[in-house]
């Protein structure tokens, strides 16, 4: 009895002294796992800011041609789908009053010449009466000076009267003048007037392109639309297709690198053709309702396989850097602010540098400064890590040296 109990209390002290060990074996501290992260290397590369809109062709200049003057179609020569020249003659009106309108004014022209052909003849007559007039009151007037007494006073005063009222007259003759020469300007100007509208029936292309709709037809009524609120009715529709406008809605964080004569590509999309173009125009204003600048690429149509409302992929060649540092998009922190930093891995440890980046694209970032050639740089996520931390490095499975756009 003596004995089992020795023996269960020693199995007792045992078993508690192995516990004892167990617990204090398990307090100690792991060794420290070492992060494995992916790197890249700084290299150089040609990097490319595109930018690929979708857009539209649209005419060059389009409008409805109106009549100036109200009148029905004698006849119509274009329909639609015909290609006009400029100054190509596309209806005639019959307006019968332009007619009248043109005769009276050439009557009135005529009548006006008449009336100054007799106002400078009544000219002539009243200076032939003045010059007879004062060389009488001349001669009377001297020999009344000589010979005192020989001629009466009266027939000096008469002879004096007579040579105011030649002059009187001459000078009323010379008014009757320019006032017939007035008229005749006058009657000139409505019969030009009269002529001009009369061309008005003639209703020509106004610039070479294609008649997209045709409103008339021969004996309709055409009223003149010669003011912007008149419900008048055009005769056709023409638009000119060569060359084709295309009207990109650039964004705004887009806009500072647009410029006159700025390199794009466009890629119709229903043909596969690649036109190359430059930008011909942009707005220099960016609309509030869209944050959009509207910039324009004129593209030739010389023979006219394009046609407007055909759509297009248009890319724009907004900056290029040939040869330049640049490491992954995703190797940069802060992007964007005013403080960009990378994790540089070194004889396997982290060194946090701050960077100055350049020009962006979609995957790659140029480096500026703070990196060189053949550094490898922490690429991913960068949560957990720390400056001087010790790191094992593997190179990143996408990194390339492509041109990257």
């Amino acid at each position: 009895m003596f004995l089992s109990r020795r023996t269960a209390t020693l199995g007792l002290m045992t078993l508690s002294g192995a516990a004892s060990f167990t617990s204090c074996k398990s307090s100690e501290p792991p060794p420290a796992e070492v992060p494995n992260v992916p790197f890249a290397v700084v290299q150089p590369a040609t990097l490319a800011n595109d930018l690929t809109l979708s857009a539209e062709f649209r005419p060059y200049q389009e409008v409805d041609v109106m009549a100036k003057i109200a009148g029905y179609v004698r006849n119509i020569r274009v329909d639609i789908g015909d290609h006009v020249q400029q100054g190509e003659v596309l209806a005639t009106l019959e307006v019968p009053e332009i007619q009248d309108e043109l005769a009276k004014a050439k009557a009135d022209v005529a009548a006006a010449e008449a009336n100054v052909v007799t106002a400078q003849a009544g000219v002539t007559r009243a200076e032939v009466a003045g010059n007879i007039a004062h060389i009488s009151y001349e001669r009377i007037q001297t020999v009344a000076a000589k010979d005192k007494g020989l001629i009466p006073r009266q027939d000096v005063d008469v002879a004096q009267s007579r040579d105011l009222e030649a002059a009187a007259q001459l000078a009323s003759a010379n008014s009757s003048l320019k006032a017939a020469q007035e008229m005749k300007v006058g009657a000139e100007s409505e019969y030009s007037r009269a002529q001009a509208m009369s061309q008005y029936a003639v209703i020509q292309a106004p610039f070479s392109g294609v008649v997209t709709k045709r409103y008339a037809n021969m004996g309709s009524m055409i009223q003149a639309g010669t003011s912007s609120q008149s419900q008048a009715m055009p005769v056709v529709r023409i638009a000119q297709d060569d060359p084709l406008r295309v009207i990109l809605p650039v964004p705004v964080n887009s806009v500072a690198g647009i410029r006159d004569g700025q390199s794009v590509e466009v890629n119709v999309t229903n043909t596969s053709t690649v036109i190359e173009g430059k930008v011909t125009r942009y707005a220099d204003s960016v609309q509030m309702a869209t944050r959009t600048m509207d910039t324009e690429v004129d593209v030739p149509n010389r023979d006219g396989k394009l046609i407007p409302g055909m759509y297009a992929q248009v890319h724009l060649h907004l900056a290029a850097r040939p040869n330049v540092l640049s490491v992954p998009l995703d190797a940069v922190d802060g992007l964007g602010t005013s403080v960009q930093q990378v994790y540089l891995v070194r004889d396997g440890v982290l060194h946090l540098v701050k960077v100055t980046v350049g020009l962006q694209t979609a995957s790659r970032v140029e480096i500026v400064s703070g990196l060189q050639s053949g550094d490898h740089v922490v690429v991913g996520r960068h949560s957990g890590l720390a400056d001087g931390e010790q790191v094992t490095a593997r190179a990143a499975t996408y990194e390339s040296t492509p041109t990257q756009s």
